[in-house]
């Protein structure tokens, strides 16, 4: 998304929420970057999300007006949580999800490949589109 919206205007853009975001890129790719298989798996794409300061999400800069973050904080995969500095969703820590400008930041207890269907998740993602806010008295009481 922020890519595309480096590059293109849209004008009737409403709130956004992002799920497990490499915002500010992954410690993940870090480690294995190097690695022949890595790249013939994730493509020069998979590359570009390192966590250098010259990497694809840390040159992209602030999001856009309107957008709300959710982050994971359970992994299932223990060998790249072993990679990644503090709680992470298994692909990203939740602290490299954050982005300067965002409207909200939440995290739930889910891991990366099952935010997208995480009944929390769907919830908090309504309440935002039509909030501009997720519900932290939701966020409590789970």
């Amino acid at each position: 998304m922020r890519s595309y919206l480096a590059r293109h205007a849209v004008p009737e853009l409403g709130r956004v929420v992002m799920l497990g975001p490499q915002n500010r890129g992954s410690e993940v790719v870090d480690w294995l970057d190097g690695w022949a298989v890595f790249g013939w798996i994730n493509g020069p794409a998979g590359r570009e999300l390192g966590t250098a300061a010259d990497s694809v999400p840390n040159r992209l800069g602030s999001a856009p007006s309107g957008v709300g973050v959710i982050a994971g904080d359970r992994s299932i995969n223990w060998i790249n949580s072993l990679m990644i500095p503090g709680p992470d969703d298994g692909k990203v820590s939740i602290e490299r999800t954050k982005l300067a400008g965002m409207a909200d930041h939440l995290v739930v207890h889910a891991s990366h490949p099952f935010l997208m269907r995480n009944p929390t998740v769907i919830r908090q993602t309504i309440h935002f589109l039509r909030q501009g806010k997720f519900d932290r008295a939701e966020a409590a009481a789970e």
